[in-house]
């Protein structure tokens, strides 16, 4: 049987497909304040900026590729049982072949109704005022913003706790609850943490590999250590 590889990926492996992400340093994306286009309050505020905002975003997507980190987390299928949770909105895992992924904030490419959570539609085209569900309620984007609840964290966690290794690549894990994640780990699974610029977790009684590289280079070197040393890593 595979060894199960959990993977949570932040915005650190999407940043070098050239996608500009929301990174906590500066509060802004795109040149907007996150809380005029990333919570309700904004989209109450101005639907169309915020409509406008993602309608950008979904064009970006459109333009680049997966990178070499999305890659080899795909071709690590053939030797583990990966599941990749991330927090990003894009299709990138996808698009470069990983069979497993769970979207803990939302999908760029899907929309769904402001009254029904669950109805959840595919969305390819811009969005706009009068674009309404099959009970003629106005769709949205289907992105958890800010202050909304996370539907997914609870497989997160269960997922998480089954992981024989667990690595974070490209997040600054400053963002919760998916920062959170890693202290569902089962206290014997190495932990692999992809960073340029790393912080020091605490509290956790994990074996850590720190790579203080860029995504790509990163899971390069883990993909490395995974197939050479992976029997020195328990």
């Amino acid at each position: 049987m595979k060894k199960k590889l959990v993977v949570l990926t932040g915005a650190g492996i999407s940043a070098e497909s050239g996608i500009k992400t929301f990174r906590d340093s500066d509060g802004l994306w795109e040149g907007h304040d996150v809380m005029e286009v990333a919570t309700p309050e904004g989209w109450h505020k101005n639907q169309e900026l915020v409509l406008d905002f993602y309608n950008k975003r979904r064009q970006q997507l459109k333009e680049v590729q997966p990178n070499l980190g999305h890659q080899i987390l795909a071709e690590l299928e053939k030797d583990f049982d990966v599941h990749i949770i991330t927090q990003n909105v894009d299709d990138l895992h996808e698009r470069a072949g990983s069979t497993q992924v769970l979207h803990l904030h939302g999908e760029l490419l899907k929309v769904r109704s402001t009254r029904n959570r669950n109805l959840i539609l595919d969305w390819t085209d811009d969005l706009y005022t009068g674009d309404l569900d099959e009970n003629g309620h106005q769709l949205r984007p289907h992105i958890v913003w800010f202050g909304e609840d996370v539907p997914a964290l609870e497989e997160a966690i269960e997922i998480t706790e089954t992981a024989d290794y667990f690595a974070v690549i490209g997040t600054s894990l400053q963002v919760y609850p998916a920062a959170g994640l890693i202290a569902y780990t089962n206290s014997i699974a190495p932990v692999f943490y992809i960073d340029p610029k790393p912080i020091s977790i605490p509290n956790i009684k994990n074996k850590i590999e720190v790579i203080a590289k860029p995504a790509s280079e990163g899971v390069a070197i883990m993909k490395e250590l995974l197939n050479t040393n992976f029997t020195n890593l328990h």
